[in-house]
């Protein structure tokens, strides 16, 4: 098993040095962190919820995507009146992309092309953002493109509503937080983050982790899949680790995933040491996003561990590229699924 290496994304308990009585009105209204959900039927669009996520950034991101608010704000409009179709991406980065990142090198050369096309509506529409002195040359910026379209071979541009920027760190960031206990104690500390996503504001990435995830392709982790994995999850409102799907396969998913998730967090509660990132029992939105890393980049270890999780995933997401890469010599070879059918890929106009 491998030590995780990723920052920890949010600190669920807040460190208790660092206190101080809550003594005004405005510093009471600090929202605590979420509680663990569950995979439940979804409710209708008229009772959704449209607060922010308390899993918003801090005042890092909030400059970062100020500054460029102003120059992002025209050029969304700009694309708005005259949408046309996104430019394809050049042969050279594009091949460089091929070449840099395994999990494009091993798709067949009609999903690589459909990665192809989103990655050049992902430039079209979204701003990338390199803070904190960071430069990236054309090369990087496809790669990054390609990364956080991986999740969209089946599920399609629709993936990309909602959002404009990808903000990027030269590595792990951090975030200033807050959280208001039962007894009226204001607890402040600060997480020390490698990735974000915001509800419906920028994408929050560390350049030397994304590096890292390229580095160990098989890993199991992969930053720029697991927070767009937040962005599917929240398309329809709802951040609770269960994407925009047909009502009857959204029923399915419902069960499955948490009767899986209740059986992982189980085990980690008790202590014993998992093959899967634990990270996965903090709330069932990571259970979906550590899960969908694992598709990507270690997709034998997760069938084996959580089949029922992984079945899913093959449907929705299509089959790994490194679906066969961990196959023994002599053994049976996984077939490769079908892709989905028109009226089985989720859609954000299903019924619900």
């Amino acid at each position: 098993m491998r030590a995780p290496r990723r920052a920890p994304r949010r600190c669920v308990l807040p460190p208790p040095a660092r206190q101080k009585r809550c003594s005004t009105p405005e510093a009471c209204a600090v929202r605590p962190p979420p509680a663990r959900r569950n995979h439940g039927p979804r409710p209708t669009a008229a009772a959704k919820s449209s607060t922010p996520s308390a899993a918003r950034a801090g005042t890092a991101s909030c400059r970062a995507c100020s500054a460029e608010a102003p120059c992002r704000h025209v050029r969304s409009l700009i694309r708005r009146l005259f949408p046309g179709a996104p430019p394809t991406i050049p042969d050279t980065p594009w091949a460089a992309a091929c070449e840099r990142l395994p999990w494009v090198a091993a798709l067949d050369d009609a999903r690589r092309q459909r990665l192809r096309t989103l990655s050049g509506a992902f430039l079209h529409d979204k701003t990338i953002t390199p803070v904190a002195g960071l430069e990236l040359d054309s090369e990087a910026r496809v790669a990054l493109a390609a990364l956080c379209c991986l999740p969209l071979l089946e599920f399609g541009a629709q993936g990309l509503h909602g959002w404009s920027q990808l903000i990027v760190y030269p590595e792990a960031f951090r975030v200033n937080r807050s959280h208001l206990d039962a007894a009226g104690v204001m607890h402040e500390w600060e997480d020390e983050l490698i990735g974000e996503s915001w509800d419906s504001g920028p994408l929050v990435l560390s350049w030397a982790d994304v590096q890292a995830d390229i580095a160990e392709p098989d890993a199991g982790f992969c930053v720029a899949v697991h927070e767009m994995a937040h962005k599917i999850d929240v398309l329809d409102g709802l951040l609770d680790g269960t994407p925009p799907l047909p009502r009857e396969w959204q029923r399915a998913w419902a069960r499955d995933f948490q009767r899986s998730f209740d059986a992982f967090v189980e085990r980690v509660d008790a202590g014993e040491e998992m093959p899967i990132d634990p990270y996965a029992a903090e709330a069932p939105e990571e259970f979906f996003a550590v899960c969908s890393e694992y598709h990507f980049s270690a997709p034998a270890l997760l069938a084996e561990v959580l089949p029922d999780v992984a079945a899913h995933l093959v449907r929705f997401y299509g089959a790994s590229p490194f679906a066969t890469r961990d196959q023994k010599p002599g053994g049976n070879r996984t077939e490769k699924q079908a892709p989905p059918s028109s009226s089985d890929r989720p859609t954000l106009s299903s019924p619900r």
